[in-house]
């Protein structure tokens, strides 16, 4: 089957966008290795530019829109608008950002900090209010997760993390629309051996998990409820051709996973990432024999967040103490 992004499309990625973004680090913990029984490698996307690896796609497909184009226009509900505001910013380009009503303020803000317009919506019209902005303003529409610059530029992350950790047998990431998970796979199956894919994603938003298990699309929850407020959209199409042909695998976790993943990170790694991010060691301890004596590649996406969950979570935790 021929795919909708190479792993020359990838490595094409890399070069055109090394100048504005950064070369994340990578973290391990002792603790959390001898907890799973693995060797477990953290890709520290929390530390990108805009806070999240959105940047590597969207800088991939604006620096590739035509010379003449006037302006670019996205849907999202936080990183992808900030990261497409990012890169419109290096050609000079205005740049208009479509988000729900209910996106995080903090994200909100930070799209605005970059110079973009913003269009409030309800989430179920992101794509076509995008659409009416991009027939209005002739802007090109730069899908968050369906379009293969984008995908190519999201996958420079785990071609990064190969490189910097030789010898990985899995790379485990979030996935919403799966623009992240599916470049992975590209990047992490292209290059040399064979490096399985898992993906994370929290049972209240598991169309990923139910496509792949039937084989078929399946369409996303409605007015999905959870902390990974960045993985609330649908599967896209070419991720989901993409993660099918590759043989990618998910595993879903439970809101009290991601938050105590969240606080782990937090407590022992002393790394700021959104719940989003955490789904992915939420997943390795949901099923821990299935990466026990493996050594672990782990795509944390990002770290925009207003920690209000934390204070929460906090809160939660005093309860459970007094009542022992």
């Amino acid at each position: 089957m021929k795919l909708p992004v190479r792993y020359a499309d990838v490595e094409s990625a890399a070069e055109r966008i090394a100048p504005f973004v950064h070369r994340t680090p990578v973290f391990t913990s002792a603790t959390f290795d001898r907890e799973v029984g693995a060797e477990v490698f953290f890709k520290a996307e929390n530390l990108q530019k805009v806070g999240a690896f959105k940047a590597r796609g969207a800088t991939n497909a604006v620096l590739q829109l035509p010379g003449d184009a006037p302006g670019v226009v996205t849907h999202s509900s936080g990183n992808h608008g900030q990261a497409i505001a990012y890169a419109a910013s290096l050609r000079d380009l205005p740049a208009w950002v479509v988000i729900p009503r209910t996106a995080p303020a903090l994200k909100v803000e930070a799209v605005r900090s970059y110079g973009a317009s913003i269009v409030f919506c309800d989430h179920s019209e992101r794509a076509s209010v995008a659409a009416d902005v991009a027939a209005r303003t002739g802007a090109v529409l730069v899908h968050p997760f369906d379009d293969p610059a984008v995908i190519a530029g999201q996958g420079t992350a785990a071609l990064e993390l190969v490189d910097q950790i030789p010898g990985l047998d899995t790379v485990v990431a979030p996935i919403g629309g799966g623009g992240l998970l599916s470049g992975a796979a590209i990047a992490a199956t292209g290059g040399a051996g064979p490096i399985s894919i898992v993906g994370a994603e929290p049972f209240a938003v598991d169309d990923a998990y139910r496509s792949l298990q039937s084989g078929h699309r399946q369409p996303g929850v409605e007015s999905p409820v959870t902390l990974a407020d960045g993985l609330l959209t649908g599967i896209g199409a070419r991720p989901f051709t993409i993660l099918q042909a590759l043989g990618a695998e998910i595993i879903r976790v439970t809101e009290a996973a991601i938050l105590d993943a969240s606080l782990f990170l937090i407590d022992r790694m002393k790394l700021v990432v959104e719940p989003s991010g955490a789904t992915t060691i939420a997943a390795i301890r949901a099923e821990p024999g299935r990466f026990a004596g493996r050594r672990i590649g782990v795509i944390l996406s990002g770290g925009n967040t207003d920690l209000s969950w934390l204070a929460n979570a906090r809160r939660a935790d005093g309860v459970r103490g007094r009542s022992t």
